[in-house]
């Protein structure tokens, strides 16, 4: 009979693992690997994912740790160097050690993080982006549209508690001048993994809806330029360079221009100075529309006062023409009738008659034609205000009206009327993004947000 094969423990096996693994992998290395998910925990540590890619699909990836005490360090040299802290969804360059537990497996962990790689990267991304950009003759194409001589009607991409949004808004609804806008908020990630899919994603809704819109505006707070990343993102930039209407943007302080606020149709450092910018281009229409408006009233008061100075001056000559050809015909008359008097004393009352009827009818012309040319005028001078305020009143009254239907294009009045939208990772539950048991998805309302872990599903069979 053969002997027994020797049988060892589960633990035994492991512990096994983890010796040659230390004994193998003892030294430290520098690895270059994405960051996908950072999972701090309470007591301070964290266990993020570490991902490679090619060609936008995962050829590579596993679990690291990060203790606390090296964490505090690694994110407040990040916040020195880069000015933000440490993110995940980012290529970094780690100093790692090899490690293997019992109960958690194989690990990466994570000694030490250079800042300044992370830096380079977003760099390398930027230019090759432009370089696409370029080849494909799209760089300035956003800045090549009309600007609109009214920009009223705005879409902001935005969050709806960002900072860079309240100043926005702030400064075009408190204008001096009292100029009037419409905006509708289309609301989308401003940083992170997801802040490059949803911009773009709300750019294509308000394409659809173009009709509706002068411009649009991109605009958050200030970060340090990792947080600014996802505006080298070539799907949103060439979103952006192709748009059909003018697209700004104002998404804070940079020591360094992104792709998308080059091929927009302008930059503005901060959201502030973005709305500056609109009011400057109302004021630029207004001014000269206000000033034309009171040529026109000094030029047609002028025009009338000098028709009716023609008209009475006409008249008086007329008149006294008239008075001084009755005179000298009297005159003659009078001498040559002194031999005659007897036998033309009849004509002469005849002709002293007619003349005086001449003057009358001369007279009532002249009072009945400056009669009518100061009825004309004075007609003018009223109608003219009530014309120009009517149709200002009438385009009022269209613009109120299209205000209130894209106010019915809010997603948030949607909530109100007691809809709810469920997401997972981010996207809407679909038939192309189904939960599975253990997944968590997030259910939003009007007023609140429910966090849910799928438990089983039930699906519905259509009939």
């Amino acid at each position: 009979m053969s002997d027994s094969p020797k049988i060892f423990t589960l633990k035994q096996v492991v512990s096994s693992i983890r010796k040659t693994i230390e004994e193998r992998y003892h030294q430290t290395y520098w690895v270059k690997a994405e960051m996908h998910k950072l999972n701090r925990f309470p007591s301070g540590h964290c266990f993020p994912e570490l991902l490679q890619k090619e060609d936008g699909k995962i050829v590579a990836q596993i679990s690291g740790s990060i203790w606390k005490h090296n964490f505090e360090r690694i994110n407040q040299r990040f916040i020195s160097v880069v000015r933000e802290p440490l993110k995940e969804d980012t290529t970094l360059l780690m100093q790692v050690k090899i490690s293997y537990h019992e109960l958690y497996g194989l690990s990466l962990q994570i000694l030490d993080i250079d800042p300044s790689y992370a830096l380079g990267e977003l760099q390398k991304e930027r230019q090759e982006t432009l370089k696409r950009l370029q080849k494909e003759g799209l760089l300035d194409k956003n800045q090549k549209i009309d600007f609109p001589l009214l920009p009223k009607r705005i879409a902001v991409i935005s969050a709806a508690s960002s900072k860079g949004l309240s100043d926005f808004q702030q400064v075009i609804e408190d204008n001096q001048w009292g100029y009037k806008f419409f905006t509708m908020l289309f609301p989308a990630y401003l940083q992170g993994d997801q802040a490059a899919t949803t911009i773009v994603a709300q750019l294509k809704q308000i394409e659809r809806v173009q009709d509706h819109f002068d411009a649009v505006v991109i605009v958050r707070g200030g970060g340090g330029e990792v947080g600014l990343s996802c505006y080298n993102n070539y799907d949103l930039c060439k979103e952006i360079a192709k748009f059909p209407l003018p697209v700004l943007t104002g998404i804070g302080h940079s020591t360094n221009m992104t792709v998308a606020e080059m091929v927009a149709f302008r930059n503005a450092i901060t959201p502030t100075e973005l709305g500056d910018f609109f009011i400057q281009a109302f004021h630029s229409f207004a001014v000269p529309v206000s000033d034309a408006w009171k040529n026109i009233i000094i030029h047609s008061r002028s025009l009338l006062a000098e028709a009716n100075f023609s008209f009475n001056k006409k008249s008086a000559e007329l008149k006294n023409g008239v008075i001084r050809s009755v005179k000298e015909n009297n005159h003659r008359l009078y001498r040559s009738s002194q031999g005659l008097l007897t036998t033309v004393k009849s004509s002469l009352q005849q002709s002293d008659q007619a003349l005086r009827r001449t003057e009358h009818k001369l007279e009532s012309s002249s009072t009945a034609l400056l009669r009518e040319y100061t009825h004309i005028i004075s007609t003018i001078e009223k109608q003219f205000p009530g014309l120009t305020k009517n149709t200002l009143t009438n385009n009022q009254i269209k613009l109120n009206q299209l205000m209130q239907s894209l106010k019915l294009l809010d997603p948030q009045n949607v909530l109100k009327r007691g809809f709810s939208i469920t997401t997972l990772n981010g996207k809407t539950i679909g038939d192309t993004n189904q939960p599975i048991s253990g997944d968590k998805i997030t259910t939003r309302t009007a007023t609140f947000t429910i966090e849910s872990d799928v438990k089983s599903i039930t699906k519905i069979e259509k009939t």
